[in-house]
């Protein structure tokens, strides 16, 4: 009763022998289809292999050799897929997606499918796609980006990836990787489709085909009914897509592969020629449970598991065969049995294969990059004044932040022709801040474009511009609105490279105004202070600059790293500062700089190395953004006060941190503040004081001065819980004086 994998094998066995095969409740033949025997067999032999695949995987799972159990048993009409449409066309993959991958192996010679599954299966290094890391479907030659979510997170960047590919064509854009005929699969199960990630995708879909906007893109639902233990409600996808406008519906039964076949066509037909996006929904059955740790007799019948089972699609694929007369049982029953014996030699020899066993083996791929693009040469100054036109004589002049940026912007954008700018209100309007300002008239349309404001779509169309060759510069708004989709960078973007060994890279850098201490906007969510959310996601850049100067020379740095390694970067902006001009006093101009030229030698900043402001030894202020600038502040102050020499570091960088670099910066310093604007628990002071306990042999006196741990409030209150200028000096002070100046020599405060 329990092993279900046994009684499958044996119900096709015996069923096939008796000829006692299911009938399928679509009419649909193989001539209405226009399907061939050789078509049909070759599909047929792509199903069984699948099946035996998921067969096999249980078996060694009890004897401990496999570390995967998500069959695809049941969808394995999805064959289809991987015959229909070719290797062109990039394929986003539901995780029950092994015959598509067994058919599409075969439009590849020389491809080794069964073997390289068997791989993954057993987390061997030698897997082809991840090295083992994880079980994911996905091939650099098949063009089939890796997946490891099992919700439908990767829907948003199969939108980006089909938006790409007129763009492309509309830009002549000569590093596109899809060609301009190209189009776009993108497939999921009936549960997922209430993910607020694929409503939020198909709307987004929708709201581009809707403005005539070319978006060649096949959504494939893979309708088995369940998801996990919790049954979809009967006609619930017909309901929600048939009728959608704009959206292209087909629905095939997936036990009747000749329906599957004839409607793929169906929807490769309209969508290449159409350029819209299509709905095909296939509705199957689920063999085997969720995996293989799913009771599923615990939440399902045996009468309902049974009735699955009796429909299973190999049945009916083979029934189609033996009614048409293109094979005989034993045809069949010999195919299953050859596979089953060639599945387990594999078996027996990719258990044995390596497996990665040391950390620094399993990181090496976190940000891997093995196709990088070539270097970028920088706009000369005739041409990087030529198209700011009346703004350029503001390049003599120094300017503050937003400015800063602004004109960095217009340099990227000469500099690299992928550079796309997009967001909620960047193009016309040029943001809220006006750092956008110009962009859309004088690149246009194609290549600066709002949004949905949806920072779903806007995160997984980088990730799908990304996958096309383009360099997307996406704009979130405020910090806060980072958290409606940061999945989209920890589970999608962040993990590419992971999981396919640096094969797959999307290179992108995330523009994110955020920070607290702004006037004008109150409450948590347009002054957020947290960056914890990025600073735990592994191989992403974060930058924070401080001022005008270091923004465009870091700007510069995370555009080549993401350009020719594929780097994914967060670019934090301090809103407060954005407009900022003056240091101590009103019309002081101190924190107004002029333009970096770049072609310089010192035209970009160093990956995680800060910057360093005075040469004092008696106290190091580490700190970052706006907290960089109160200290700056603060500084005079503080040297009136005390008498004693200061340095302060501007961190610049909170990943990578060079650590050389800061340890060299903190130096013999006996005192080191931590000026911090964000939430102390789980802020950089927490890591900065481990880091500094780890490392130095004298530990210094070591004072955090951070945000409370609590929401910024709305009104004369926003800045309460932050740190203040004032603050810092009093911190400093207290430090500096003579009764904190005895320690052993362990650095404990006597």
């Amino acid at each position: 009763m329990f092993n279900r994998a046994e009684i499958i094998h044996q119900n096709f066995l015996e069923k096939v022998k008796q000829e006692n095969l299911p009938i399928s409740l679509s009419s649909t033949t193989p001539n209405d289809a226009g399907l061939t025997k050789e078509i049909l067999w070759d599909l047929f032999e792509s199903q069984v292999m699948s099946r035996i695949l998921d067969l096999e995987a249980r078996r060694l799972k009890e004897t401990g050799d496999c570390f995967y159990t998500i069959s695809s048993s049941g969808h394995e009409s999805n064959a289809v897929w991987g015959s229909v449409f070719p290797l062109t066309d990039m394929a986003f993959v539901h995780y029950r997606s092994c015959a598509f991958m067994m058919q599409r192996s075969k439009q590849l010679v020389g491809s080794t499918p069964l073997y390289d599954t068997m791989l993954s299966y057993m987390a061997s290094s030698e897997d082809p796609i991840a090295g083992g890391r994880h079980k994911v479907f996905g091939s650099y030659p098949l063009n089939v980006p890796p997946q490891t979510s099992t919700i439908a997170s990767h829907l948003p960047k199969a939108v980006g990836t089909a938006l790409s590919i007129g763009k492309a064509k509309d830009l002549k854009y000569p590093f596109a990787k899809l060609t301009e005929n190209a189009l776009v699969l993108c497939s999921f199960g009936d549960a997922s489709a209430n993910h607020s990630t694929a409503v939020g995708a198909i709307n987004s879909s929708l709201w581009i085909a809707h403005q005539n906007i070319p978006l060649p893109l096949i959504f494939i639902c893979e309708d088995n009914g369940i998801g996990i233990s919790v049954p979809t409600p009967s006609q619930w996808i017909e309901s929600q897509y048939k009728e959608r406008p704009g959206l292209y519906y087909l629905f095939c039964d997936g036990l009747n592969i000749c329906d599957v076949y004839h409607k793929a066509k169906l929807a490769e037909q309209f969508c290449r020629s159409r350029k819209k996006p299509v709905f095909l929904h296939m509705k199957t059955v689920r063999l085997l449970g969720h995996a293989g740790s799913d009771m599923e007799v615990s939440y399902r019948s045996l009468n309902q598991i049974e009735q699955n089972e009796k429909n299973d699609p190999l049945l009916h694929t083979a029934r189609t065969l033996i009614e048409n007369k293109w094979a005989h049982s034993y045809d069949i029953l010999n195919l299953y049995e050859k596979l089953i014996l060639q599945v387990q030699a594999i078996g027996k020899i990719t258990k044995t294969r390596p497996k990665y066993l040391k950390s620094e083996e399993v990181r090496s791929s976190l940000t891997a990059c093995q196709f990088p693009n070539q270097v970028e040469v920088p706009p000369n100054k005739l041409n990087f004044i030529d198209i700011l036109g009346r703004e350029a004589s503001k390049l003599e002049q120094p300017q503050h932040l937003a400015k800063m940026i602004n004109f960095c912007l217009y340099e990227m954008l000469l500099q690299y022709p992928g550079a796309l700018i997009f967001g909620e209100d960047v193009a016309q309007k040029g943001g809220v801040y006006n750092v956008t300002d110009g962009l859309w008239r004088n690149f246009g349309p194609r290549r600066v474009f709002n949004s949905l404001l949806d920072e779903q779509t806007i995160l997984g169309s980088a990730i799908g511009l990304a996958h096309n060759g383009f360099l997307p510069i996406p704009e979130i708004q405020f910090l806060a609105y980072v958290h409606n989709a940061e999945d989209q960078i920890r589970g999608e973007a962040a993990t590419l490279a992971f999981f396919s060994q640096g094969q797959y890279t999307n290179g992108m850098v995330v523009r994110v105004a955020g920070l607290p201490y702004q006037k004008g906007f109150g409450g948590h969510f347009h002054n957020d202070n947290s960056l914890a959310i990025f600073r735990d996601i592994p191989g992403v850049i974060i930058a924070v600059p401080s001022n005008g100067e270091d923004a465009v020379k870091m700007f510069r740095t995370c555009m080549r790293m993401a350009w020719e390694q594929g780097r994914v970067v967060i670019f934090v902006e301090p809103i407060a500062l954005y407009m900022t001009k003056d240091l101590h006093q009103p019309n002081d101009k101190q924190w107004s700089f002029h333009y970096p030229w770049p072609r310089t030698s010192d035209a970009e900043a160093p990956l995680g190395q800060g910057q360093v402001y005075g040469s004092g030894k008696d106290l190091v202020i580490l700190t970052y953004g706006n907290g960089y600038y109160l200290s700056r502040q603060a500084l005079p102050l503080i040297e009136t006060q005390t008498g004693m020499s200061l340095k302060i570091v501007d961190l610049r960088w909170l990943a990578p941190i060079d650590e050389d670099f800061l340890k060299k910066s903190i130096g013999t310093s006996t005192k080191v503040l931590i000026v911090d604007e964000c939430r102390k628990t789980g802020s950089i002071s927490e890591w900065l004081t481990t880091f500094m306990v780890e490392h130095f042999t004298l530990l210094p006196k070591i004072k955090i001065l951070a945000a409370d741990d609590c929401f910024i409030p709305l009104g004369p209150a926003a800045a309460a819980g932050l740190p203040s200028r004032d603050q810092i000096v009093s911190a400093a002070v207290e430090l500096l004086s003579p009764s904190k100046n005895n320690f052993d020599s362990s650095g404990v405060s006597l």
